[in-house]
């Protein structure tokens, strides 16, 4: 049983690091809003902290999940940042979707003061997390990644390693560009459904055992014929990752056409309110369009 820091307790890192705590590991938590780490500790019977080097300090392993590249920075740097707290041959997994640039400039920090860092974005969603079913796909020195390994495990469907730092997050892109053409073509196809008078439901019934079938179909088309948009990652998180993956596109030459204009899609739910709504949400635009 290790010694685990957790930072960032958000719909993903709660549960995340409930499940760490419940296999028997000892965690302690910090997150940003403390109302919330009181509250994880409470339920879980861990501990929590006031400051991320307060919660590295002598742990085994320090997992992240928060929310974009500065707050990366702003719990692993600085004189309360992590690495502060964190003694040579420790272990940092961070689960954020983040850019690989940000990435690769923690594992260089990290790799100064002889500790290991390891991205792991993660894909499941908020029921993933809290079913102990995450996608993990890592990047790193093959060593880290073998010490982390069972840390994750515990909360993953599937974990692999990708490469070296930065892999991990480039392969989160990938999973996000497929998403984004994904939920747009489901959209498309139940809003055509309902224009042509077709029962929607009954329609997918049929066409999901087919070539069409995906986990958003399959998992989202009840809802989305529902109207009801409460299910998780949010569009606003949607368009920051879209945004890390088109910016990588610019840098390494990349053509992704849909994908910017999914994303332009969504910057339309936006306006129309939906920043919070789910990434199934995209039917909406399309039902405001008549």
């Amino acid at each position: 049983m290790a010694n685990i820091a957790f930072l960032g307790l958000g719909v993903m890192g709660y549960p995340m690091a409930g499940h760490l705590q419940a296999a028997g590991h000892s965690v302690t938590v910090y997150n940003r809003t403390t109302a919330k780490a009181e509250k994880w500790a409470a339920e879980h019977g861990g501990a929590f902290a006031a400051t991320p080097r307060e919660a590295a300090t002598g742990a085994d392993f320090v997992m992240s999940c928060v929310g974009n590249d500065d707050d990366l920075r702003s719990v692993v740097l600085g004189e309360n940042g992590a690495l502060a707290g964190m003694a040579a041959g420790t272990c940092f997994v961070d689960h954020t979707t983040v850019s690989a640039a940000v990435t690769r400039e923690l594992y260089a920090a990290a790799d100064a003061q002889q500790v290991s860092f390891v991205d792991a974005p993660v894909s499941g969603g908020q029921a993933g997390a809290e079913n102990g079913q995450l996608g993990i796909m890592c990047g790193g020195d093959e060593g880290a990644y073998a010490r982390a390994e069972p840390i994750m495990e515990i909360y993953a469907k599937v974990c692999k390693r990708l490469g070296e730092s930065g892999a991990g997050q480039l392969t989160k892109m990938v999973n996000q560009i497929c998403i984004a053409g994904l939920v747009q073509g489901l959209s498309e196809g139940l809003h055509f459904a309902e224009k042509a008078g077709l029962d929607g439901k009954a329609v997918v019934e049929v066409i999901q055992a087919g070539a069409a079938g995906s986990w958003q179909m399959s998992n989202r088309y009840e809802t989305m014929l529902d109207d009801e948009f409460n299910h998780g990652f949010a569009v606003d998180w949607m368009r920051k990752d879209l945004g890390i993956c088109l910016q990588t596109a610019n840098e390494n030459g990349a053509s992704l056409p849909v994908t910017a204009l999914v994303d332009q899609f969504y910057k339309d739910v936006q306006k129309q309110g939906g920043g919070r709504w789910d990434t199934s949400s995209l039917i909406k635009r399309l039902r405001a369009m008549g």
